[in-house]
């Protein structure tokens, strides 16, 4: 592509082409009449000048500094016109006469269009910045606006989601393959996918080969250019059509009532320590862009080598425009905030009460309707969860929840009461926030599979090749008598019933439920709870169907229809003791008698029974869910606590029998086997209860 060419408005000629001032405004590189805009922002630079490049090749076929008086404050910026072949240019900054850096807004990166595909090391610059034409067309594409509490996350790796032979799509391992498993998630009855790093990375950092095997950055969390799709996860990104690629994925999630959300990094970056590359900041303006401590070292808050200074007024008004971009440009409906704890520390890493960069994300318009969810801790020990600061806009994923359900599902004394106040939203972190701030998971691609968490008792990490140092070692996991694959029916009878438990439990808690990927078939990663460096089949989803697989499938399905069905389980508001007719309370706890709980820390029973209306609209009936999970090794016999006269308790699930849910036939007395979990609901229709209540 070339623009026109447009004389009337050049007032200078640098390397022979002619240019002007540009508009400090538009940082990185934007189209303007005949020619294009470059600004950078340096307040260390002595001298910028903008780098040209032919596709591929090794040096500049131009080089522009940019004079004095385009300078405005500390943005040097600058309109070249004349330029040819737009769709094959890149260009990069020089700072002082120092090496090539990237446009930290560039829109394309130049280098990783095809996954795996072995770098040129030869070449002195990997990472050159490209433009990017925005023609695509969104049709009448309107976001989804699911409230928090409504949603059903689903956590995935666009590559691993598809790249195994047994997907069936067209273009595995792409964001189009993604795009063609949208009926799959549609059937699941997710309405909200939360895509792991999308963010232009490279796969080959810390690439190397173990046991014959090459393992790469398959995660992602070290990026490289913060306004690039990853073009190594498009089927078209050699042909410079990732934007577009990934935005049909985004228009065909909205058209199928699904949002999607980015796990977004902005704790550190790919540049590393003192000894790591300078891709773009480190060039630009060091001491502004990261912790530093007072001897110019690094503070290392994240474990990776740097910790970004999100809450300098230069790094944050960054971290807005970014993500105001991504909303803006590829709709997207929110966003997960890697170790987000580190988003609330001063320039010496103090924790802020009133971080200024959470504050301004939470009121800023264009973020309005935006999902803000925190990871609340950071590698550092700084741990939030509950305390991350909220403004009434945060949720958080909810690490106690996580711990909680595990301890109690596998049988821990004293783990009843404390999963008791995780089920109903966490009230004692949240209660001032709403159900919604606590994002509930079981698992998340750093750890176990749920079906790992039933088959290890520790880590088995020895592919990694770090000799067992990586890797969580509390992971509260039990392997249900044998460790790893077991050809015993009872330990697989068990450790089925283990996965439904706390599926179960997590789809009929208050808060907003996230699934990982793959653990509604019981994917597995053989004990490896840090899998970061694996592009194989140990982190691919494989497809191919089996009886195990096709169980959870359908079981995890219904699970899900039965939360949308019931607002009993999703309420927005913390349920309270508060009375709504007939004996029939918000939430009541019971036990092996109703009214009776046993908190002590023998304890191994939950049982809890939540109403909610129907509807909002006036004289809704009344839904109740009844939930009994039982942890002992031992079966118990539990009396459902009474309903009205003429409303029966209705079976919905358990996990220990295959059977059909449906009519209870004995309604004073169920068996809850050991390990197993049941459901009842009941519908009490209003008129009764006004009836009762006269």
């Amino acid at each position: 592509m070339t623009l026109e060419r447009i004389d009337s408005y050049p007032t200078h000629r640098i390397s022979d082409l002619p240019v002007r001032a540009g508009n400090p405004l538009l940082l990185g590189a934007s189209f303007v009449p005949g020619g294009v805009n470059f600004a950078v922002h340096s307040e260390s630079a002595r001298q910028v000048e903008v780098l040209l490049y032919r596709r591929g090749a090794p040096e500049p076929y131009a080089v522009l500094p940019i004079p004095e008086s385009f300078r405005t404050g500390s943005v040097h910026a600058i309109v070249i016109y004349g330029l040819e072949d737009l769709d094959t240019l890149e260009y990069g900054f020089r700072v002082d006469g120092g090496g090539p850096l990237a446009d930290p807004y560039a829109k394309l990166v130049s280098g990783r269009e095809v996954w795996g595909a072995e770098p040129d090391w030869d070449a002195p610059y990997p990472y050159r910045s490209r433009l990017l034409f925005c023609d695509f067309d969104w049709g009448d594409d309107l976001p989804p606006n699911i409230p928090m509490e409504e949603l059903v996350i689903y956590e995935l790796h666009v590559r691993g989601f598809t790249r195994h032979d047994s997907s069936g799509v067209s273009a595995p391992g792409t964001y189009a393959g993604l795009r063609e498993k949208i009926p799959y998630l549609r059937s699941l009855g997710v309405n909200a996918i939360e895509l792991m790093p999308v963010f232009e990375f490279d796969e080959f950092e810390n690439s190397r080969l173990h046991d014959g095997e090459r393992l790469y950055n398959f995660w992602g969390y070290s990026t490289i250019s913060f306004f690039s799709p990853k073009a190594g996860y498009a089927a078209s990104g050699r042909y410079g059509m990732a934007a577009d690629e990934f935005k049909a994925l985004v228009r065909e999630c909205h058209a199928n009532g699904i949002e999607v959300i980015l796990d977004v990094v902005f704790n550190h970056t790919a540049e590393g320590n003192e000894h790591g590359p300078a891709i773009s900041f480190k060039g630009l303006d060091n001491a502004i862009w990261y912790m530093l401590t007072p001897e110019g070292y690094y503070y290392n808050f994240s474990g990776t080598g740097n910790t970004l200074n999100c809450n300098h007024p230069v790094v944050r008004e960054f971290v807005l425009d970014c993500l105001r971009y991504w909303v803006a440009e590829y709709r997207i409906d929110g966003f997960r905030f890697d170790l987000a704890a580190i988003l609330s520390r001063d320039v010496d890493g103090t924790p802020l009460p009133n971080p200024p960069l959470l504050q301004t994300l939470a009121y800023d318009p264009v973020l309005r309707r935006c999902k803000l969810i925190a990871e609340a801790w950071d590698a550092a020990g700084l741990y939030e969860v509950g305390s991350f600061p909220d403004y009434q806009r945060w949720s958080e994923w909810n690490g106690r929840y996580r711990d909680a359900l595990r301890a109690f599902v596998k049988g821990d004394p004293g783990a009843a009461r404390e999963m008791a106040g995780r089920y109903i939203g966490s009230p004692d972190l949240y209660r001032l926030r709403g159900t919604h701030a606590s994002v509930n998971f079981v698992t998340a691609h750093d750890g176990f599979t749920l079906r790992d968490l039933v088959s290890y008792n520790g880590k088995h990490n020895q592919a990694n090749g770090e000799d067992g140092r990586d890797g969580g070692d509390d992971n509260v996991s039990w392997n249900c008598g044998h460790e790893g694959e077991s050809d015993d029916p009872e330990v697989n009878a068990l450790r089925r019933r283990q996965m439904k438990n706390m599926l179960t439990l997590l789809l009929t808690s208050q808060g907003v439920p996230m699934i990982l990927a793959g653990d509604e078939r019981a994917r597995t990663q053989r004990g490896n709870n840090n899998a970061y460096c694996h592009d194989s089949e140990l982190t691919w989803m494989d497809w191919s169907p089996d009886e195990l697989g096709e169980e959870l499938i359908a079981f995890t399905a219904d699970l899900i229809a039965f939360r949308k069905a019931h607002p009993a389980v999703r309420v927005a508001k913390h349920p309270t003791d508060k009375e709504l007719g007939a004996g029939l309370h918000e939430v009541s706890w019971h036990g092996e008698r109703p009214w009776q709980p046993d908190w002590s820390d023998e304890s191994r029973l939950l049982a809890v029974v939540r109403c909610a209306p129907l509807s909002a609209a006036p004289g809704s009936d009344l839904d109740c869910v009844f939930v009994v999970a039982n942890t002992h090794w031992e079966t118990r016999q539990i009396e459902p606590p009474a309903l009205p006269p003429g409303v029966e308790w209705r079976l919905a699930i358990d996990t220990w029998a295959d059977g059909p849910a449906g009519n209870l036939p004995d309604q004073r007395r169920i068996t809850v086997r050991e390990r197993s979990t049941v459901v009842l609901h009941a519908r009490v229709p209003a008129a009764l209860l006004d009836e009762l209540q006269r």
